[in-house]
């Protein structure tokens, strides 16, 4: 413990003099304070780098020519650094906060020098010319570098990203790490969704769940795909899909401007009305989850489309077209209408587009085979709509339902 605050200050000011004199001392080098620690029996230092020196201090070594021995890290993947800009640009222009992991990079020992300083705190020398092989976050890496050199580099260049420092000079140990780091599972949708700022599509989404009791106790939070035996009906994803459709058409739509409140409302009450009148969800809506069956979630999965994925998103598109958002109001007569289609299965109304009969099925009991391609999904979606007369069938067609 310092004896006073005077003691404090004065040993900040002696760590900078001697921080400052290394500094000095190693100007025409790249300098950087880290800490240095111990993992997997590994020397490691973790620095803090500014923006624009990562394009002069990392390079990435991908795998290429189907050689995954021609480099330390994976092959780029296609889009997936836009995705990364994407993601920092749309915050930017939000002026919301944004986060980026942690790169990891390696570099054989004898190519720097570590000043030790006090405890694990040290000073890492990168001698010019000397360059860290990436060997998780190339597109990260790359993402950053784009942006500091578009137009908006200068709402970027202030940030600093961390960097694990391996000290490792085996090219076989190197590619190891990689694999190791790449192992890690990958997110389900619906935990991501969950996890999602509350605002425009997650925003609308999480309050549909919760308000209309069709979803309600009845949704999977955290896993890909909902458990028959838990008595969990969808995922987030199903009911994040729908909401996208229902106001935008567009299952991708994020409604970054949509008002979240007003347009809740507005859907939940839509989807409430739809859920009591529909013959097929009526039961399933009106049953609290504590007091359905585990039979009952099953056969309504195995028999109506409205247990699907496909069926949220067909549901959706159909809403859209009785959705006014000048006075962000779905039409209840129309929604009625939608609640009197039979949603079933063995349907006319779906084969053909999202259901396939199939002719020699290997389970008899199992006939239908789900389609969810954007085709069939608009298919089914123009052929309610021209049977409830909402559009006028293509010529010399016929009307099947």
């Amino acid at each position: 413990m310092f004896d006073s605050i005077s003691d404090h200050k004065e040993l900040s000011q002696s760590l900078n003099q001697v921080i400052a004199s290394y500094f000095n001392e190693f100007h025409r080098e790249k300098c950087y304070l880290g800490l240095q620690f111990r993992q997997g029996k590994r020397d490691m230092i973790q620095i803090n780098v500014p923006a624009g020196d990562l394009h002069k201090l990392l390079q990435a070594k991908h795998s290429d020519n189907n050689d995954p021995d021609s480099g330390k890290n994976r092959p780029e993947v296609e889009g997936h650094t836009d995705e990364v800009k994407e993601y920092i640009t749309k915050r930017l222009k939000k002026d919301k906060p944004w986060i980026l992991g942690t790169l990891t990079a390696n570099i054989s020992p004898e190519k720097i020098k570590v000043v030790k300083l006090a405890r694990e705190l040290c000073l890492v020398v990168i001698p010019r010319g000397v360059k860290l092989d990436i060997t998780d976050g190339q597109h990260r890496k790359r993402a950053i570098d784009e942006l500091i050199n578009s137009s908006q580099g200068e709402l970027i260049g202030d940030n600093d990203f961390p960097i694990t420092l391996v000290l490792e000079k085996d090219f076989k140990q190197c590619q190891m790490d990689f694999r190791d780091m790449a192992q890690s599972r990958a997110l389900d949708q619906s935990l991501l969704l969950s996890f999602g700022e509350f605002e425009g599509y997650i925003g609308i989404m999480k309050t549909v769940q919760e308000k209309v009791p069709m979803f309600k106790d009845k949704t999977e939070t955290i896993k890909k795909s909902p458990s028959i035996k838990n008595k969990l009906l969808y995922t987030r994803n199903y009911i994040a899909k729908m909401v996208s459709c229902a106001f935008a058409n567009d299952a991708k739509a994020e409604l970054e401007n949509w008002n979240v409140a007003t347009s809740s409302i507005a859907l939940v009450t839509a989807l409430n009305k739809f859920f009591t009148e529909c013959e097929q969800t009526k039961h399933i809506f009106e049953t609290e989850v504590k007091n359905l069956t585990v039979e009952e979630v099953g056969k309504f999965k195995e028999n109506c489309i409205l247990g699907r994925s496909v069926g949220l998103e067909v549901l959706g598109r159909l809403l859209y077209f009785t959705y006014d958002q000048e006075s962000n109001y779905f039409d209840s007569s129309k929604v009625s209408q939608l609640a009197q289609l039979d949603w079933l299965y063995s349907s006319q109304i779906w084969h053909g587009n999202i259901i396939r009969i199939e002719l020699n099925p290997k389970d008899p009991t199992k006939a239908y085979k789900i389609s969810a391609t954007m085709g069939s999904v608009k298919s089914a979606v123009d052929k309610v709509k021209i049977h409830l007369g909402w559009m006028s069938p293509p010529p010399n067609q016929f009307q099947l339902y």
